[in-house]
């Protein structure tokens, strides 16, 4: 006699300590947002930097060949120096990637940093990478879908329907979140449904990702 194979359920799993992020691992879990309250320093900052009105891209390819290793941020955000609490950001953008790479056992990770005005990936969608980090130190957060909450086109595609405003999840300005693609071995057509919100009107969010790259 054969045993029934029921479908895996996939879920979301958000908490206010940091632990909650290592619940991402487990099968089925394919999203673990940490509700984190950004220090007030470090949100001057982001919205002070923000509000010089300047466009902002950066990105780098970390290598962390050792688990104690200190990522070398050198070079971002050096034009914003003279801002009070630019230590203090870098402080907690390193800290955010060594608890990806710890996690991951990562050696390479992938960051970017963007100032945004505009929704950068308007539709939902699925990531094809195995595991990103998504934080918005300042603006509207990500947002995202229950997986009950749009059918699915084809595996790894979610259908492109404007799903009912009900539906809709959204990260705050500080939330961390870890989200699985569908480069996660085994989590194949069950990556985050998800897209970039669309700022209002004169505002901008600072976003930093960062992809597990080995």
């Amino acid at each position: 006699m054969f045993a029934l194979q029921l479908p895996q359920l996939t879920r979301q799993v958000l908490g206010t300590d940091l632990p909650v992020l290592g619940e991402v691992l487990r099968d089925g879990v394919n999203l673990a947002v940490w509700q984190r309250s950004l220090p007030l320093h470090i949100a001057d900052f982001a919205s002070a930097l923000l509000a010089q009105g300047e466009p902002l891209a950066q990105s780098m390819t970390l290598e962390l060949p050792r688990e104690d290793s200190e990522p070398n941020l050198t070079g971002l955000l050096e034009q914003y120096a003279d801002l009070p609490g630019q230590n203090a950001f870098l402080a907690d953008v390193a800290w955010l990637v060594r608890i990806f790479a710890c996690l991951l056992d990562a050696r390479t990770v992938g960051l970017r940093l963007r100032a945004l005005d505009k929704a950068m990936c308007p539709r939902f969608h699925v990531d094809q990478v195995p595991l990103r980090l998504i934080t918005s130190y300042a603006g509207a957060g990500s947002e995202w879908l229950e997986a009950a909450a749009m059918p699915r086109q084809w595996p790894g595609q979610a259908a492109l329907d404007e799903p009912d405003e009900r539906l809709i999840r959204r990260l705050q300005a500080g939330d961390v979140a870890l989200a699985k693609g569908e480069k996660w071995q085994g989590n194949e057509g069950r990556g985050l449904i998800h897209r970039s919100p669309q700022p209002p009107a004169g505002q901008r969010r600072l976003l930093l990702t960062l992809d597990w790259l080995a």
